[in-house]
């Protein structure tokens, strides 16, 4: 049985382990099951990608895990209230060439009643990074 955190937010705690079982979910690298944490309606903006439901989202991330290879993420939470959620994150990966990518940004979530994501806006940059300087 899963744990289902709900708006709204109403402290620290409650809020950083949202953002927690979010970073634990994206770290299966298992687009349907990721999914599953996002409404059936939910509006994405990633990077310069806008997408709305869910079959969206798992299109875009089989794609996106099929091309960040090797892919491990760490967030933290930022900002909280009512049912939104600011987080900063940085993520570590590589292209099927063997080139590391170290990628930073901020990520605006907005949650329904459920608790699930209706909402999530992600600004990302990547930064070439060695593989000796990997930090995850």
């Amino acid at each position: 049985m899963s744990i289902i955190i709900a708006p709204p937010f109403t402290s620290a705690e409650m809020a950083a382990k949202k953002v927690q079982m979010a970073e634990d979910l994206w770290n299966t690298r298992d687009p349907e099951r990721v999914a599953l944490a996002y409404t059936e309606d939910t509006v994405w903006r990633n990077r310069t990608d806008f997408l709305q439901g869910r079959k969206a989202v798992v299109e875009f991330l089989t794609r996106k895990w099929n091309r960040e290879l090797d892919y491990k993420l760490k967030k933290e939470l930022w900002s909280f209230h009512d049912n939104r959620i600011a987080v900063k994150f940085h993520y570590e990966w590589h292209d099927d060439a063997g080139h590391w990518y170290r990628s930073y940004g901020n990520e605006l979530w907005e949650f329904a009643p459920s608790g699930q994501m209706q909402r999530r806006e992600a600004s990302i940059n990547d930064l070439p990074i060695k593989e000796s300087e990997r930090t995850l």
